[in-house]
């Protein structure tokens, strides 16, 4: 049931297929069969690594630091739009789901990560991978026509990183192990993805691994693992539940997206950067789609990866804090 559903997502051209087929094909049987199934631990930890790993390798001082004099309005901007989508997420509690679920869902950038830490940060990942990725659906959609009709450009299909070689996969295999040992170690909040996110930028720094990545079969084996494993937890009740909050989902995400298209006229104000890139750079979603429109544009790639990157560095070291703060006291 996986297999099929994953298969139809990837000819339909969806984002991640394998992580919200693998959703919804265990969603299915999850519904449909009496058995309850649930992925051993190692499994979900290991590809919760990969998705660290994965971060972490995008990582690129070089970029970071050609930001020059634009980084404090890029901080800034930054800043603001985890503050817009986080506090129209808020919409979600009307549904009477927790500050931490309602906050987790809506925030803007990094769907893949927020998906892995969610469950161990006291979210319900069910509600937040559906949230986040119904947003990342509708920014892939409506990117083309603004590109298209609002500044009159075109884009080109998704890319992504390649097979890899053997370098690469030794890379992610010694980054997870690593990563998991290291998170456990230092007591991480979610030590598989964010040990692994450090012991990546660690690793990256030496000869061996420069420009190493992982394989894009190894970004489709964790976001696979990780599918399932939020599927299998699915139960009619929970659809039904999450069904009803979709309406306000909508709105929860209209309001981001008009909000972070705010923030990107402000960023073309505060810098030297044209309308089309600040508006890529504050994009929330869709990382693979807004880098090959940039690049297939004409414009400054390198200014729009550093402001995703840096955005979607600040969800990730932010998200335990921001899961301490929402989290009730007892």
């Amino acid at each position: 049931m996986v297999a099929a559903v994953c298969t139809a997502f990837w000819f339909a051209h969806l984002p991640t297929p394998l992580l919200f087929g693998g959703l919804v094909g265990a969603l299915l049987f999850a519904l449909t069969s009496r058995a309850r199934l649930a992925l051993p631990r190692w499994v979900f930890l290991a590809a919760q690594g990969v998705v660290g790993a994965t971060v972490g390798a995008a990582v690129d001082w070089e970029t970071l630091g050609s930001l020059g004099s634009a980084w404090i309005a890029v901080v800034v901007v930054s800043a603001l739009t985890l503050v817009i989508s986080v506090g129209a997420g808020q919409l979600l509690r009307l549904h009477h789901v927790s500050a931490v679920t309602a906050s987790f869902a809506s925030i803007a950038g990094g769907a893949s990560g927020m998906t892995a830490l969610a469950h161990d940060l006291g979210a319900d990942d069910r509600v937040v991978t559906v949230i986040q990725y119904l947003r990342v659906l509708v920014v892939l959609f409506s990117m083309p026509a603004v590109v298209a009709l609002v500044f009159h450009a075109h884009e080109s299909s998704r890319s992504g990183p390649g097979g890899g070689g053997t370098a690469d996969v030794l890379f992610t295999v010694l980054v997870v192990a690593l990563g998991v040992t290291l998170g456990r170690l230092a007591r991480l909040p979610s030590p598989a993805i964010l040990g692994a996110l450090v012991a990546a930028v660690l690793l990256r720094l030496l000869p061996t691994f420069d420009g190493a990545f992982v394989p894009s079969w190894l970004q489709a084996v964790g976001f696979l693992g990780i599918g399932v494993q939020v599927g299998l937890r699915f139960t009619l009740d929970s659809l039904k539940a999450i069904g009803r909050m979709l309406p306000t989902a909508m709105v929860s995400i209209a309001l981001t997206v008009v909000g972070c298209a705010a923030l990107g006229w402000a960023l073309t104000e505060l810098t030297a950067v044209s309308s089309l890139d600040a508006y890529l750079a504050t994009t929330p979603g869709g990382l693979y789609a807004v880098l090959a429109t940039a690049s297939s544009t004409g414009g400054d790639v390198t200014f729009v990866t550093g402001v995703q990157m840096l955005r979607l560095l600040l969800v990730l070291l932010l998200a335990p804090a921001l899961a301490r703060l929402l989290r009730p006291r007892d």
